[in-house]
């Protein structure tokens, strides 16, 4: 009875796993991928404080992200980029991952819940989709330079009253490759730090407003970690001197 299939962080290992019953809740599955768009029963299951039914925010996080991501899909090419390892810091319900899949995004999605919030992992394995819970004032358990994207919606507001937020943005540095992107969507009030903190670390980095327009409370910032250039002259070595030839 003690015995809770859900609970992940920081719990003792066991000698056998917890078996899914036969009419309980993830028994029965919608077929891929049909699953991506279907709010699975466990979403009952979910301890969160909400004053719309679980079914109808499952609905409205996926039409957000899926109007979002269309947008960056048509706007900021993600198509051509080439994305393959994408990170998302802040996962929810896994609409972010599950609008890549549908708008045909081709890349690899850990959805990634933090401890400070609900724990929605239950619903996003139903998907179909991957995930892990972590928190982010704790390094993460990854290579250096693994992803190509890194996404954060709405976290640092929330983290900063717990982690530093310097930290964190480093260990988004070390975990994204050299020419990898990061988009933060989160509230004006952390905007200025992270970008500070951004151009500190040499990335590149512009904020955009959001489609609700200039007086809306949330921005967008567009990190990008460039490869250093080549320019200037290497430590030790001589500039070659100019000949008087015709140029090529």
């Amino acid at each position: 009875s003690e015995d809770d299939p859900d609970s992940v962080w920081y719990v003792d290992l066991k000698a056998c796993i917890t078996r899914i019953e036969d009419n309980g809740y993830g028994a029965n599955l919608a077929p891929w991928p049909a699953r991506l768009q279907t709010p699975p029963d466990r979403l009952q299951t979910i301890q969160i404080d909400s004053y719309i039914a679980r079914k109808e925010l499952f609905v409205a996080e996926s039409k957000y992200w899926k109007e979002i991501i269309s947008n960056y899909v048509n706007a900021l090419h993600w198509k051509q980029i080439g994305l393959r390892n994408v990170l998302d810091m802040r996962a929810g319900f896994g609409g972010f991952a599950a609008a890549l899949a549908e708008l045909k995004v081709d890349c690899w999605v850990l959805n990634v819940v933090p401890v400070s919030g609900p724990n929605t992992l239950p619903v996003i394995y139903d998907r179909g989709l991957l995930g892990v819970m972590h928190d982010w004032c704790e390094p993460f358990d990854t290579y250096p330079r693994t992803y190509d994207l890194v996404h954060a919606a709405g976290l640092f507001s929330i983290e900063r009253r717990r982690c530093n937020m310097t930290t964190m943005m480093l260990e988004v540095d070390r975990i994204l490759r050299p020419g990898g992107r990061v988009y933060i969507r989160d509230t004006i009030s952390v905007m200025s730090e992270l970008q500070e903190i951004g151009n500190a670390m040499r990335w590149h980095t512009t904020l955009r407003e959001t489609a609700e327009g200039p007086h809306a409370s949330y921005r967008v910032l567009l990190c990008e970690k460039r490869f250093e250039s080549s320019d200037k002259p290497q430590p030790h070595t001589k500039k070659k001197r100019k000949g008087k030839g015709k140029r090529a």
